[in-house]
Formats: structure tokens, C-alpha cells, sequence
């Protein structure tokens, strides 16, 4: 999945599998044009506001990488805090 704040959908309709690989561009440039072109399905964003440019890459990787973690059921992470065994 590549993301890009010029994306034709937002990612909540990517379905994000097991062994994807997501895709950013610098923080100042985004990805190429052409790049962006040849995977037009694969392109997603985060719904933004108007007035808004960008949310910080690190930011944006988050969002994407726990998404995605979200749909496969976060494999290898805790499931329960300590608060769940009191």
C-alpha cells in the first residue's frame, strides 16, 4: 500500500494483509507521481481537513502500521494489560 495525502481513497477501505508492505514518501516530496501512477489502487491517505497539508510522517507511519496491525489481529503483541488479571 502506498500512502499519499493525493490518494483516491481513504485507508480504511485497504485491506491490509499479512506480508503487506507499506509505502511512504519523504516527508517533503511524498512519493513520485509515476510511482503513485502505476499503483493507483494501492494509493490510501489519511482524511484530512482542508486546511491541512500533511500529518508528520512519523505520525502518518503510525497510524497506517497500527491499522494494519488492527486487521490481522495484532499478531505478537499482548493482547491484555496487567489491569485484565485483577
Amino acid at each position: 500500500w502506498l500512502a499519499t495525502t493525493k490518494a483516491p481513497q481513504d485507508y480504511t477501505q485497504a485491506q491490509f494483509q499479512e506480508g503487506c508492505w507499506l509505502m511512504f514518501g519523504k516527508e517533503t516530496a511524498g512519493l513520485p507521481q509515476a510511482f503513485r501512477e502505476r499503483f493507483r489502487d494501492r494509493c490510501v491517505r489519511l482524511p484530512m481537513i482542508g486546511e491541512a497539508r500533511s500529518l508528520n510522517l512519523s505520525n502518518a507511519v503510525a497510524v497506517f502500521a497500527y491499522e494494519a496491525l488492527r486487521q490481522n489481529g495484532f499478531p505478537g503483541l499482548l493482547g491484555t494489560g496487567e489491569m485484565a488479571h485483577s
